[in-house]
């Protein structure tokens, strides 16, 4: 066991802070921490509770969203570590969200999407933000790129993945050796990956898909390489959850190329350079459930911690 007197004694000495929304997701991160680190004493006025550890070799400060959601929460998370942890270089916010499959984007229940930046947005757009014309919604507003050195480290990733494969698998398998308990983060059978036809709507008086038509399927090709896939693009991020094919394919028509939906990232990126990572648990619809929960959010923490390894 290492020696207490070898953990970092001060908050200056950490350099990468991951946000995260729930509890499921901030559990899957910090099960993945290489070593845990003791805490440090709070900095008066910040709300914040944090876990200290080290992940790929880096000291890492993880916070999260104490009961509620939403980019007002989470600027209040990120504005308080920034000012408690000064040294912080590098921000992720990593969790889940609703996934945008289309012909372009082959996505599927526990892929990953990592924030990139796509034609005029940085990487994560305010979808519900601007103003209503006569023929058209105007987007306003412009949210912060990842820095460079990020978008350059995830290039990197991205060109090790063409002949490597991806590590989620890998690090999953290790977090679920630290405990029994653990054993929530496994993937779900993939018999309940359903995709159905965006015309064809959840009968609300049911809890599961079991009873919806099988038959308004979207037919797939199974995939070439087992696991989950990692994609890289356009984020959107609102005050609402998304749960309709119609609206979010409207919504795709207004923005652009959207991979993902989620709520928290246009509350972090409007003043911090950010990289959010995203596990895919539903295809933002009405056909949302929570078995592909806690699967996403660690196939996402898997994904934060394989980026950390290509940041010097």
């Amino acid at each position: 066991m290492s020696n207490p007197t070898n953990f970092p004694r001060h908050h200056g000495s950490y350099t990468v802070a991951i946000i995260c929304a729930l509890n499921l997701e901030l559990s899957a991160v910090r099960y993945l921490l290489d070593r845990e680190h003791p805490s440090l004493p709070k900095k008066p006025g910040d709300s914040n509770l944090y876990i200290l550890g080290e992940l790929s070799g880096h000291n890492v400060v993880l916070a999260w969203l104490s009961g509620k959601q939403g980019k007002g929460a989470a600027a209040i998370v990120a504005t308080n570590l920034s000012r408690s942890f000064p040294a912080v270089q590098w921000r992720f916010l990593v969790g889940i969200g609703g996934g945008v499959p289309s012909a372009k984007h082959d996505i599927r229940l526990g892929d990953v999407v990592i924030s990139m930046p796509d034609g005029h947005h940085g990487g994560v757009v305010q979808y519900d933000l601007g103003k209503d014309e006569e023929q058209e919604f105007t987007l306003k507003g412009y949210l912060m790129p990842p820095p460079m050195q990020l978008k350059n480290a995830i290039q990197r990733m991205r060109s090790n993945h063409l002949t490597a494969g991806n590590k989620i698998e890998e690090f999953l398998h290790e977090m679920l050796q630290k405990g029994p308990r653990l054993s929530i983060y496994r993937p779900p059978l993939l018999e309940t990956d359903l995709l159905f036809s965006m015309d064809y709507s959840h009968h609300a008086d049911h809890s599961t898909c079991e009873r919806c038509e099988k038959k308004r399927l979207v037919s797939r090709r199974p995939r070439q390489y087992d696991g989950p896939e990692i994609h890289y693009g356009l984020i959107a991020s609102g005050d609402r959850v998304m749960r309709s094919a119609a609206k979010r394919q409207a919504t795709v028509r207004t923005v652009g190329d959207i991979l993902c939906f989620e709520m928290e990232a246009a509350g972090i990126a409007t003043e911090y350079p950010c990289v959010t990572i995203r596990g895919i648990s539903d295809y933002a619809d009405s056909h949302k459930n929570d078995s592909w929960h806690n699967y996403a959010a660690a196939t996402a923490a898997a994904t934060a911690k394989e980026l950390l390894l290509c940041i010097p």
